[in-house]
């Protein structure tokens, strides 16, 4: 199989190297997707760097990147129905743990991991289910239903809020975003009631006003240490702040008292570590807005398979309109 992978930590251009590997039969339970799209995350671009706490080297001798991708099952392991040949799927957590994901032709891997995508839904939208696509369904619906609620996504102009908001509104929610620029109106094609510059010094005002002066009854958070504060004043009690990233400030200080007195509840979503019910009731979730065609996810650019340094650059670079693809076929 055509893949790329890294032996070492640095820099995309650098490390990334394209090459043929051997292909991985599938062994009991497994199946093997033949890819058409990887996806690449900011995660996947943070592991290929070196930048997550803890390592110094790569957990493998040799790492194929990215966690989420879309294709065809090719071929099934023991104790899967072969009825699955053919199945057009997509995949989540191709490499987590793992040494091979879907910088690649072909992935191996558990058949639960390669989830049946409906005839409707494209395959690149495929691409952006795993690790987008579960945040945003998570933090949104992760302690239940949200119609009648109002929903505060920070930062959604970006993949993972810009999905929030269009689930969020779907669920039946009044919904405030923050962005800035043009991702402002970036927010209001998704359909939030109210968008605001998130620079603004009187945010927290800002957000209680354009909820008719009351609190909001769930956060989803992008940047949870910058806005600990302006969250803090605007969370309702026994509101939850969903928070599933924090990359500007890694080790925030809590107003624990304010938090305390109303009973704020953190959830820090870490998609990958998703319980497997929860898993399989964020999947169902979300092919339902898709279903709906209440879920638009879309593309900013797709590089081939050669240029995978440059979607890595493109996704550290930033100010994207959309989730940044691997055509692997090309």
């Amino acid at each position: 199989m055509r893949a790329i992978s890294y032996d070492r930590f640095g820099a995309a251009a650098e490390v990334l190297q394209l090459s043929d590997l051997p292909e991985q039969g599938p062994g009991p339970g497994e199946v093997c997707v033949e890819l058409a799209f990887s996806g690449v995350n900011p995660s996947d671009v943070k592991a290929r760097a070196g930048s997550r706490p803890g390592g110094t080297k790569p957990p493998f001798p040799k790492v194929v990147p990215h966690s989420d991708g879309a294709g065809v099952i090719a071929s099934v392991g023991p104790g899967v129905i072969p009825a699955r040949i053919g199945e057009r799927v997509w995949v989540w957590n191709g490499q987590w743990q793992r040494a091979f994901g879907t910088a690649a032709t072909h992935i191996t891997l558990p058949a639960d991991q390669a989830v049946p995508l409906p005839d409707q839904i494209s395959l690149e939208t495929g691409a952006i289910l795993g690790i987008p696509g579960l945040t945003a369904v998570h933090t949104v619906f992760g302690s239940g239903e949200v119609i009648g609620q109002t929903v505060l996504v920070q930062g959604g102009a970006g993949t993972v809020g810009y999905l929030a908001v269009q689930l969020a509104k779907w669920g039946g929610a009044r919904v405030i975003a923050t962005a800035r620029g043009a991702g402002m109106a970036r927010c209001a094609e998704a359909g939030a009631d109210a968008v605001l510059d998130y620079a603004t010094p009187d945010l927290s005002d800002q957000i209680l006003a354009a909820n008719g002066g009351q609190q909001v009854e769930r956060i989803v958070e992008v940047e949870f240490g910058r806005n600990i504060e302006t969250d803090t004043a605007v969370i309702a009690p026994n509101g939850v702040i969903a928070a599933f990233g924090s990359a500007q400030d890694m080790t925030p200080s809590l107003p624990f008292y304010q938090l305390l007195f109303k009973a704020v509840t953190i959830d820090i979503a870490l998609i990958y570590l998703l319980p497997s019910a929860e898993r399989h009731s964020a999947i169902a979730r979300l092919h339902a807005a898709l279903d709906a065609h209440a879920l638009h996810c879309p593309v900013d650019k797709t590089y081939p398979l050669a240029d995978t340094a440059k979607a890595h650059q493109a996704v550290e670079t930033g100010g994207r309109q959309g989730a940044v693809l691997i055509d692997v076929t090309r």
